[in-house]
């Protein structure tokens, strides 16, 4: 049996850690990720040439043997971007349908990247930006960033011309049978984003 040089021991090495990184981030490593702990880009190179790994989106790589897990992709690529309306209550399970390629998303006022441009882009200010901010698991068991329940109702209700009526009326009733539903959140919230009246009204005629 041959000897491994220095070399070839380095690249076993940094390669077995890469897997490691992968293993607990379900299957993903970020190029970022190898920079924090002084791991040179290339050997992402080199196990994309074996076919360990496929590039997914920027700096962002899957093991070959994983499916790609479209919207963590798509938050880990845009970390300003925010799940929202329909697309966010989809992932709480109060969305009639699953979004297509199309995101309801929310960014601050003054962002842009190209890549948001074909989806349903809402622009906030500061003030209520990560209002209601947390983080759910995608079908695929992947954490991305979205709105919680309450923010999204005071959303889809805010933002009522560019929503279907039907799926609104549905999210807001299966909402309304939710034991978790939090009224008063709900209230404070609609409150800070001046549309309290209107969405206690909303409330008023779908509460059963």
């Amino acid at each position: 049996m041959e000897r491994m040089t220095i070399k070839e021991l380095k690249e076993q090495s940094n390669i077995e850690i890469i897997e490691s990184i992968m293993k607990m981030n379900n299957g993903y490593v970020t190029s970022k990720e190898l920079s924090n702990l002084g791991i040179h880009r290339m050997y992402l190179n080199i196990m994309k040439e074996k076919g360990m790994i496929e590039k997914v989106g920027n700096g962002i790589y899957i093991d070959s043997s994983k499916i790609e897990d479209s919207y963590f992709v798509f938050n880990l690529e845009l970390p300003n971007v925010i799940y929202s309306h329909m697309t966010a209550l989809y992932f709480h399970g109060l969305s009639i349908k699953a979004p297509n390629d199309k995101y309801d998303i929310t960014v601050p006022n003054n962002y842009f990247n190209y890549k948001i441009k074909n989806h349903n882009v809402f622009y906030v200010d500061k003030k209520t930006y990560k209002l209601g901010l947390t983080e759910v698991e995608t079908p695929m068991g992947n954490k991305v960033r979205v709105y919680d329940i309450e923010r999204c109702i005071c959303d889809i209700i805010r933002s009522k011309n560019r929503m279907d009526s039907e799926h609104i009326k549905y999210s807001i009733r299966e909402y309304l049978k939710r034991k978790d539903k939090d009224i008063v959140k709900l209230s404070n919230y609609a409150n800070e984003m001046g549309i309290k009246d209107e969405v206690m009204s909303y409330v008023e005629v779908f509460y059963e």
